[in-house]
C-alpha cells in the first residue's frame, strides 16, 4: 500500500507542527508567565532571568557556592501542582550549594539567612529539556524557599 501523494503535504506539516507544539509548549508558557510576573509589585528579576519575590527579609549570612544549607521548600509546576516539598514538622532539607540546579544556587547565594522567598526559575535554570520525573520537559518552576541556616 503506498500513501496518496495529495495527503503527504498534510500530513507531513501536521506532524512537524505537532511536534513544535508539544517541544515548546512548555517553553512559551514559561516565558509568558515570566514576562507578566516580572511586572508584578516586588519581584525581581536577575540577569539570568531568575525572579524572586522576597516574603520575608533575613538578617543572616548570605551562603557561598561551597556551604551547605538547611531548608525548607516546597516546589511547584505553573499549573499549582505541588511536585516536591518539605514537612514543616520534620528536619529542614540539607542541600549542598553548587550540587543544585542552576536557579537554586543562585537564589539561595542572594538570600540571607532566615529568609522566606518565592523563587521562579525559568527552565533554562531548572531542569531544561530533560526535564526530570516529577517535572515536565523546559518547564518553568516555583519555589518557596525558607533558608534556615548555613552549617559548619
Amino acid at each position: 500500500m503506498t500513501f496518496p501523494k495529495n495527503l503527504l503535504f498534510p500530513v507531513l506539516l501536521f506532524a512537524i507542527q505537532f511536534t513544535l507544539c508539544a517541544d515548546y509548549s512548555n517553553l512559551a508558557a514559561g516565558k509568558k508567565f515570566l514576562e507578566e510576573n516580572g511586572k508584578k509589585e516586588g519581584v525581581i528579576t536577575t540577569e539570568s532571568g531568575l525572579q524572586y519575590k522576597i516574603l520575608v527579609e533575613g538578617d543572616g549570612d548570605r551562603p557561598r557556592m561551597t556551604d551547605a544549607v538547611e531548608v525548607y521548600y516546597h516546589g511547584y509546576l505553573l499549573n499549582g501542582k505541588e511536585f516536591d516539598g518539605t514537612d514543616i514538622i520534620r528536619p529542614p532539607a540539607i542541600f549542598e550549594i553548587g550540587k543544585l540546579i542552576t536557579g537554586w544556587n543562585e537564589a539561595l547565594m542572594l538570600m540571607p539567612v532566615g529568609s522566606i522567598w518565592e523563587v521562579y526559575i525559568p527552565s533554562d535554570l531548572a531542569y531544561g529539556s530533560k526535564g526530570s520525573p516529577k517535572i515536565p520537559s523546559d518547564s518553568t518552576i516555583i519555589f518557596e524557599v525558607e533558608l534556615v541556616s548555613i552549617l559548619d
